[in-house]
């Protein structure tokens, strides 16, 4: 009989192993989803404001943007490539950087334990 008693808690134990890391991977997911939201939406919010923060201005400027994408040489389009993709990665950073405290879940054992 104890050893029944034993294999069911081991059994328990690694179900609660595997939910745990399933947890920290939703969470990291969720995390990840939301700053690539945040950094498309601070993209947005620049063109919006070098519209004048009208429609209008934000559509004559991106249609500004892409009138010189289409006519620009290859050489020139790897380079705006690149220019977009660290600029995303910068401010990707700098999202991330302000959202450091929600990296790590909280603890809510131990918010419930009151420790």
């Amino acid at each position: 009989m104890a050893s029944i008693s034993v294999q069911r808690k081991a059994r328990q134990e690694a179900g609660a192993g595997l939910r745990f890391l399933l947890f920290v991977l939703l969470h990291t997911v969720g995390f990840l989803a939301v700053t690539l939201l945040m950094t498309w939406g601070a993209f947005v919010l620049f063109f919006v404001a070098i519209g004048g923060f009208s429609l209008d201005g934000m559509m004559h400027q991106l249609a500004n943007i892409s009138s010189r994408y289409v006519a620009a040489e290859a050489s020139r389009i790897a380079d705006f490539k690149v220019l977009v993709a660290v600029l995303h990665l910068v401010v990707a950073g700098v999202i991330v950087f302000f959202r450091r405290h929600a990296i790590v879940p909280r603890d809510t054992l131990s918010l419930e334990q009151g420790a």
